[in-house]
């Protein structure tokens, strides 16, 4: 295999994917429209990406004899979920290049460490403290009040893994609810909207941010994205180089996001960062038609060592996602003017599970 050197790859590579859900099945599509082999490794046995892969390898992320055997059969390395295990991590990164690196996800795996991490940047976040045990929760509400939201470290998302500390919150309970694992509590941000930057960062330092995009969570889940953002310019421009200054301090290669809160102050208006993810995000899924480089086709060109593309969006867009039984409205999607839907192959829909999305573009141009 040839390996990435100061000039990247080229069409004919293998590209690893850790994960086989539906961000790695947009991103081996989108490999295949560069050239680009895909190679999934993931341990469950039906797994989205599959189907649109070149190859695949069913295997436990502990298995070292499979990730070897995949490490031999691939040029890159990359992931489509933030905790892969360091351990994983480490065994690949020793064998092949892995994009992003490990200091990444070491960062963005435990949120205390990120938020340390934003906040050495001087970079606007909420208040936090660190809660180890049921006293630490005390004495940490007691310093940042009600309400404020306890959170673990690691393994949360779509609001998993956390609870809102109320007026009338036990907090004895509130710790038993999160499994008395490490935490943090955070103080409770009085916003506007809820905001995010979806960047990219190239094998040689070059830097792409979409435009700022506004997003609204129901029951804890992204449903909808619109772009542009309601925020002004000057906003704007200080979150994408808050975006930036956390790439390059990262040393960070691919595509990543950045969420922020947005708050109205008696100054103007400010964007608090709220969590980074070091992947491919939901609420870059508008880029696929709404923008002139789609964050899939981004990513596999940073991660190549290609030259990344033009983030032009293409007129005012919209992405919901298609949660449970939404998606069994997809023939009246379909016969939508201006809509572009996708299907993620899941063969049952849940509730809360996210199922496809659908992106809507009118052309009115800012």
């Amino acid at each position: 295999m040839k390996r990435p050197d100061s000039s990247g790859l080229a069409p004919g590579a293998v590209l690893g994917i850790l994960g086989g859900g539906q961000l790695a099945r947009m991103l081996a599509l989108a490999a295949a429209d560069l050239g680009v082999r895909a190679h999934i490794f993931a341990p469950e046995p039906d797994s989205p990406a599959y189907e649109v892969a070149a190859r695949h390898t069913i295997g436990a992320y502990e298995d070292e004899a499979a990730l070897a055997t995949f490490a031999d059969a691939v040029d890159v390395v990359t992931y489509e979920f933030e905790n892969v295990p360091a351990a994983t991590a480490a065994f690949l990164a020793a064998r092949t290049p892995l994009h992003p690196g490990a200091r990444a996800l070491a960062v963005t795996q435990d949120r205390l460490s990120e938020k340390r991490f934003v906040s050495e940047l001087g970079l606007a976040v909420a208040p936090f403290r660190p809660v180890d045990s049921l006293a630490e929760l005390e004495q940490a509400v007691a310093a940042l009040g009600r309400p404020s939201v306890l959170k673990t470290r690691r393994f949360g998302y779509d609001g998993k893994g956390q609870v809102k500390i109320g007026v009338d919150t036990d907090l004895a309970q509130a710790w038993e609810e999160i499994g008395h694992f490490p935490a943090i509590l955070e103080g409770f941000v009085s916003f506007v909207r809820e905001v995010s930057v979806v960047a990219a960062r190239g094998l040689d330092g070059s830097f792409a941010a979409f435009d700022v995009c506004e997003n609204e969570h129901r029951d804890h889940i992204l449903a909808l994205t619109s772009v542009p953002a309601r925020l002004g310019t000057a906003a704007a421009a200080t979150a994408i180089d808050a975006a930036r200054r956390i790439g390059e301090a990262l040393g960070y290669i691919g595509v990543f996001a950045v969420e922020f809160f947005l708050v109205e102050t008696s100054s103007g208006e400010q964007v608090m960062v709220n969590e980074i993810a070091p992947r491919v995000h939901n609420s870059g899924h508008w880029t696929s038609e709404g923008a002139q480089t789609s964050q899939f086709h981004q990513h596999i060109r940073a991660v190549c060592g290609f030259p990344l593309g033009a983030t032009t969006r293409r007129g005012h867009v919209t992405m919901e996602n298609l949660i449970g039984d939404r998606v069994h409205d997809w023939r009246a999607i379909l016969a939508e003017p201006n809509a572009h839907l996708h299907l993620y192959g899941k063969r049952e829909a849940r509730p809360g599970r996210k199922m496809g999305h659908v992106t809507r573009i009118s052309p009115a141009v800012d």
